[in-house]
């Protein structure tokens, strides 16, 4: 917020001479200044809220890049299945977060677990919160349920979905929100006590471990006991692809994600007209600088990674896969959520290569353990979100830092930057703590779904197909390359000619 312009008539009227209307004349110019200072004040308020309106929308509008990713991520048999359930993360996703999940956040003043005002809104808007943020906050909730409904896709009850959604929105995931981001949290880096956790508390800007590893390890729990999909793993523990039915739907997404993560990592300063010191800079520099380097740093972070990946797989496999370099990409983003806005660009790069060679291991260590995430969810989100943690403690950089967390200018920061390794001590203490918490609570509230059967679907609806089981016909006509299926569809088929061309004629005939 910008410093108030003041004015005193006391102040003022030597400056008048002695003039008998003196005392009036500065009493009115005093008036004006404050009308425009007030002016100002509005002014900024206006600016910083509808700039946190507008990243609120770009993050709401990746919840489209994840309907359209998980579409084509799956068989085309369980399409509107997994398109009714982005839905619904977000409509139960409101409510419960308005009910109860901003106030178990951000409900100051409070406890350094949880918190404890402003269910239901009540006593908004305030000095500390406008609506606006309320909104930022939701997108990003229904973010974290989005990731977990991708690693139990096609073999999971949608009641099981209504259940876990509105749990994960209006309770695990607040309380991790008001650990790490809070002013009462007892990690968070802008603990407004000042008794900082190793005197830095835990960076983690735009959530690579509040919303990613929570929505990620949320779904490891889940896909673990649901177990693989029917097919997944041949008798002699094999893997074998289940691909998905449309690469198109899959690189829409990536490139929504993409367009949406300017929202999600620059989004999280909240504010733009903030000024920063001058001494080093002119006044050119300020809060809205830090923004446009912060955007900088998560694309070149996605890029690496996609490229990484690309390359990578080349030699691994042999071919150029656009579904590889698509989650590579988002696993980049993920990673980089963490420290976006105090790290160079520089480190922004290694930050990519590491989080895309995560990726392809965990993805190797999930086939031999016989574990199935159609999505690859869990490793993206949480193995990239836990590397994008431990990234921040080694990368990032003291200005970066000081300006982003002010008020406290010998906090620590990166190992690698020469920063001691206090900073790394408490990004490790988040993704352990994180780890545990949703373990204790997701875990045990999957494995309740599963013994009362209200978890996973029959053998038969599997193999149909859920569209056609239990949401009454399919999203398309189509064709799958899966033995399993008997579904009726068609096929396009090219049949070459019997007889040889002439050079100036060629036809092909299409039977279907």
């Amino acid at each position: 917020m910008a410093s108030a312009v003041t004015c005193s008539a006391a102040e003022l009227l030597p400056h008048l001479g002695s003039s008998a209307n003196a005392t009036a004349a500065a009493e009115f110019i005093c008036g004006r200044f404050s009308a425009v200072s007030e002016y100002l004040t509005q002014t900024t308020y206006a600016v910083d809220t509808t700039y946190l309106l507008f990243s609120a929308y770009l993050v709401f509008a990746m919840q489209l890049g994840f309907a359209m990713l998980c579409a084509g991520s799956v068989r085309a048999k369980n399409t509107m299945n997994i398109m009714l359930t982005n839905v619904l993360d977000a409509a139960a996703g409101g409510l419960s977060y308005y009910l109860f999940g901003f106030a178990f956040a951000f409900g100051a003043p409070s406890n350094g677990f949880i918190g404890k005002h402003f269910f239901g809104l009540k006593e908004f808007p305030s000095q500390a919160f406008d609506y606006s943020y309320f909104l930022y906050q939701w997108a990003f909730a229904i973010a974290a349920a989005g990731i977990t409904s991708g690693s139990i896709a096609e073999r999971t009850q949608f009641v099981a979905y209504l259940i876990y959604s509105s749990f994960l929105t209006g309770f695990v995931y607040p309380i991790v929100s008001h650990w790490f981001w809070s002013g009462d949290g007892w990690a968070s880096a802008s603990k407004t006590d000042g008794n900082l956790l190793f005197g830095s508390g835990v960076i983690d800007f735009a959530g690579s471990g509040v919303v990613h590893m929570v929505g990620g390890i949320a779904g490891l729990w889940g896909a673990f006991i649901e177990g693989p999909r029917i097919g997944r793993f041949d008798r002699s523990g094999r893997s074998v692809a289940l691909r998905g039915h449309s690469s198109s739907l899959v690189v829409l997404g990536t490139f929504l994600l993409w367009f949406g993560w300017y929202g999600f990592n620059p989004g999280s300063f909240l504010t733009i007209l903030k000024s920063y010191d001058h001494t080093t800079r002119g006044s050119y520099y300020g809060q809205w600088s830090a923004i446009g380097r912060t955007a900088v740093t998560t694309t070149l972070a996605g890029c690496t990674a996609a490229l990484t990946t690309l390359f990578s797989k080349r030699l691994l496999v042999g071919h150029w896969n656009v579904i590889d370099v698509c989650n590579g990409l988002l696993g980049g983003f993920a990673a980089i959520t963490s420290g976006c806005a105090v790290v160079e660009p520089w480190a922004a790069i290694v930050c990519g290569f590491i989080a895309a060679w995560v990726l392809i291991g965990f993805n190797a260590l999930a086939a031999k353990l016989k574990y199935d995430d159609p999505l690859e969810a869990a490793q993206l989100h949480g193995g990239c979100g836990s590397w994008g943690i431990i990234f921040t403690g080694l990368f990032a950089k003291k200005e970066y830092v000081n300006e982003v967390y002010p008020g406290f200018p010998n906090r620590p920061y990166g190992l690698f930057m020469g920063g001691g390794g206090k900073l790394l001590g408490a990004q490790i203490i988040q993704v352990v703590v994180i780890i545990g918490w949703v373990s204790v609570t997701m875990g045990p509230l999957f494995y309740l779904l599963h013994k009362f059967k209200l978890l996973r679907i029959s053998r038969d609806d599997e193999t149909a197909g859920m569209d056609l089981t239990r949401h009454g016909g399919f999203a398309y006509i189509y064709h799958d390359e899966d033995e399993g299926s008997s579904m009726p569809g068609f096929k396009m088929t090219r049949v070459e000619p019997t007889n040889t061309p002439t050079p100036d004629h060629h036809h092909h005939n299409v039977v279907v």
